[in-house]
């Protein structure tokens, strides 16, 4: 299977949002970075300021990672997951960020993360970013190691201390 990024539809953005949405909220409850009254609100109100305009905000690129399906009489490709970059601009430097990036369980684990990096990474030369950045949540181990494999380097840890 080759894998590759095709920009998100309107209505797949909607089912994307919503399972994102929740998705992150239970992410930060996991992680121990947020209680988990009030949550999924926190989560909704990121995702409001972070994508304004939906699809169509500004310098965000939101994409399904499509796996090509080899047998005769299959859909030419199904999708595997998604994949959210943006482009920020800080002290005058223009770089990527990963705000997201799920492949479903079903499909881990055969190479389809590493493939849709590897295309964000020709979209990002090909607009002149000088870097990708991404937050990976303390407690995704397998993430932490992808990404480690990938050439992404740790710049930073944040700590938590819940006080009683």
């Amino acid at each position: 299977m080759s894998t590759r990024l095709i920009p998100m539809s309107q209505s797949s953005f909607e089912r994307y949002r919503e399972a994102a949405i929740i998705a992150y909220a239970d992410e930060n409850i996991t992680a121990g970075r947020w209680p988990a009254e009030g949550a999924l609100e926190r989560s909704r109100l990121d995702y409001a300021a972070l994508l304004p305009e939906g699809l169509a905000t500004p310098d965000n690129f939101l994409h399904e990672i499509h796996a090509e399906v080899r047998s005769t009489g299959a859909e030419p490709s199904i999708q595997v997951g998604y994949l959210w970059f943006a482009v920020v601009t800080r002290n005058g430097l223009r770089s990527g960020y990963v705000y997201d990036l799920e492949v479903y369980p079903e499909f881990r684990r055969q190479g389809h993360a590493a493939a849709a990096f590897a295309a964000m990474e020709v979209l990002a030369r090909n607009m002149g970013l000088s870097s990708i950045g991404l937050h990976v949540f303390a407690n995704n181990p397998g993430a932490q190691n992808l990404y480690g494999k990938l050439g992404y380097s740790v710049t930073g840890i944040n700590m938590i201390k819940h006080l009683a």
